[in-house]
């Protein structure tokens, strides 16, 4: 029987996310790196990946099949069909866990075939510090112990919600591309204190301490964004300024703009 205490993980393909999803679960989940294992396409590469981490590596996904009990597939969504086909037979009998964004229930049913066990989910860099998101397409065919497994291992370093298949790539588009939009929002907000003379470091911290704080509260009090901002604008304060400033630059159809633009 499978659980999260004994699993064994392995990564077919090591690049950013792959490398992330295994350092959260090294140095915030408590899990030993020999316990994961992975291949890539440049062995040399990999190597110099996983040495810090204590990961394995291995040089083809039929090794990495051999010595796991969960696979994770983290190519790029075009090769996966290549890279998984020799493989096919051995996957039958594991754990498949996908992060190839796009390649849903349908595709990894008709790769596999019937009778395989596997689910779809869409991860994010943050994950490589205990503080990321998987969304997971709620069609798979995971047995109750690969579930649990699965969620015993990720739940200590990622929010998992689960989400029909259809709103799998809207999810991505918050979760998975959001960082790249909170980034720059990060940037923009320091430079805003730069500009008003506080030294560049010292802005990005006080920005990426708030934005933080910022979402830990919604998370932990569930109050509404909206009811958030309108606690710090004092009538004719220096907060409603800045709001009114950010509304006439048209800050919030930006942000609906790029999550739609992530999708056409």
């Amino acid at each position: 029987m499978m659980d999260a205490r004994s699993a064994r993980i392995g990564f077919i393909g090591f690049g950013n996310m792959a490398s992330a999803m295994a350092k959260g679960l090294i140095e915030c989940a408590g899990i030993e790196g020999s316990r994961i294992c992975a291949c890539a396409a440049h062995f040399d590469s990999l190597e110099k990946r996983c040495k810090p981490l204590g990961v394995r590596a291995f040089k083809s996904p039929a090794e990495v099949v051999e010595n796991c009990d969960l696979v994770v597939i983290s190519v790029k969504p075009y090769l996966v069909g290549e890279v998984l086909s020799p493989v096919r037979e051995a996957l039958r009998e594991k754990a498949v866990i996908s992060v190839a964004a796009g390649l849903l229930f349908d595709f990894y049913e008709d790769l596999l075939g019937e009778g395989s066990r596997h689910l779809s989910t869409i991860p994010n860099t943050p994950i490589a510090i205990g503080k990321g998101v998987i969304s997971c397409e709620e069609r798979h065919t995971l047995d109750v112990d690969e579930w649990e497994t699965f969620v015993g291992l990720f739940s200590p370093i990622a929010l998992i919600e689960v989400l029909p298949g259809h709103l799998l790539s809207v999810a991505s588009a918050l979760a998975g591309c959001g960082p790249a939009f909170a980034a720059m929002f990060l940037e923009a907000l320091a430079d805003g204190g730069v500009k008003n003379g506080l030294p560049r470091q010292t802005a990005y911290r006080l920005a990426a301490q708030m934005m933080a704080g910022t979402a830990e509260l919604h998370l932990a009090t569930g109050t509404h964004p909206g009811a958030m901002k309108d606690a710090v604008c004092s009538p004719g304060g220096t907060t409603i300024k800045g709001v009114a400033a950010l509304e006439n630059a048209g800050m919030r159809g930006a942000v609906m703009r790029a999550v739609d633009a992530t999708l056409s």
